[in-house]
């Protein structure tokens, strides 16, 4: 029979997993105390909550919500980092991480509801936040309309400047 603390966990991991838009499995045995310290300081300055959770109870919530393919991570000791806003937040924050240690080794992730193994960790990390790619929208949307308006406004002046001309001839 499951512990009341189990049950507790497995609907906390299910309501985690369900409205998270990225989460990644990750491994972080090897980190001291001090360096898990840094990274959970690092992942909060993102709104990215990092979480341990037993690998029966991370497949029971899966089970629960129908998510199928994560058995393959949850080899060994597994820590969770979820991101209910920006997506790649975890992973530059992982990838950032990793320049100073050689953990948290990502095992996989669920990013927007696709399932992604290790393999596709960098590819992820090296996305454009959000922001980024509104702002090159921004930019490109923002470029032909400039150059219209320039055109535009050259024509007009060239205009105004060949009627100018023009008068000044005639009332000579």
């Amino acid at each position: 029979m499951p512990s009341v603390k189990n049950i507790d966990s497995v609907k906390e991991l299910t309501v985690k997993l369900e409205k998270a838009k990225a989460v990644y499995f990750t491994d972080y045995l090897g980190l001291d105390v001090v360096s898990v310290t840094k990274l959970r300081k690092n992942f909060v300055e993102k709104d990215v909550e990092f979480t341990v959770a037993k690998n029966t109870l991370i497949k029971l919530a899966a089970k629960e919500l129908g998510i199928s393919g994560v058995d393959e991570f949850l080899k060994g000791p597994t820590a969770l980092a979820f991101s209910y806003d920006e997506p790649t937040d975890p992973a530059k924050v992982i990838k950032e991480f990793l320049k100073d240690f050689d953990k948290p080794s990502v095992k996989g992730m669920i990013f927007d509801g696709e399932i992604f193994a290790s393999d596709q960790f960098d590819r992820v990390a090296n996305l454009p936040s959000k922001e980024q790619l509104l702002s090159k929208l921004v930019g490109m949307l923002n470029s032909p309309m400039s150059k219209l308006s320039s055109t535009l406004g050259g024509s007009v002046s060239g205009l105004l400047g060949t009627l100018t001309q023009l008068e000044s001839k005639k009332g000579s």
